[in-house]
């Protein structure tokens, strides 16, 4: 799913950790993610957690059969901003599935600085529909930037 996620591969994301449920996922903030007050704009705040999200709740599970195979979309998502942060500074975004029942989840997502202080607090509700992931060589490209 990442390697086609042009936006995340623009904003310079990074793959820590991707596992069924749980992801990890890293961004070094820039002078061009700030906002007015030489701070990090939410919106990248929101777009680094939102991509961890994305790929905890897109599961691939290898030992599960036909496991993976469903397109999993946001059917909702909140945050709550702790701390401010700069151009310059590392964020990291560790997303976890909370529950899963049929094809709804519940997701959280904690992103933080390099220090390990909490910038922000995600919750992000999924829905996986019928729809199948397109194939792997439509908007091939990106993959190079979104993986670690």
């Amino acid at each position: 799913m990442l390697r086609r996620d042009r936006a995340s591969a623009a904003l310079g994301m990074v793959v820590e950790r991707d596992e069924p449920g749980e992801a990890v996922v890293s961004m070094r903030v820039r002078e061009d993610m700030t906002n007015g007050f030489a701070i990090t704009h939410g919106g990248m705040v929101f777009a680094l957690a939102d991509t961890a999200f994305a790929m905890a709740c897109n599961e691939i599970d290898p030992l599960a059969a036909g496991a993976g195979d469903d397109v999993t979309v946001a059917a909702g998502a909140d945050i709550s901003f702790v701390k401010a942060t700069r151009a310059g500074q590392i964020l990291t975004a560790h997303a976890r599935r909370r529950i899963l029942s049929g094809r709804s989840g519940l997701y959280d997502v904690t992103v933080t600085d390099e220090t390990g202080d909490v910038v922000a607090e995600f919750r992000g509700r999924s829905f996986t529909t019928r729809r199948t992931h397109p194939d792997d060589a439509v908007g091939g490209g990106a993959e190079a930037s979104v993986t670690g």
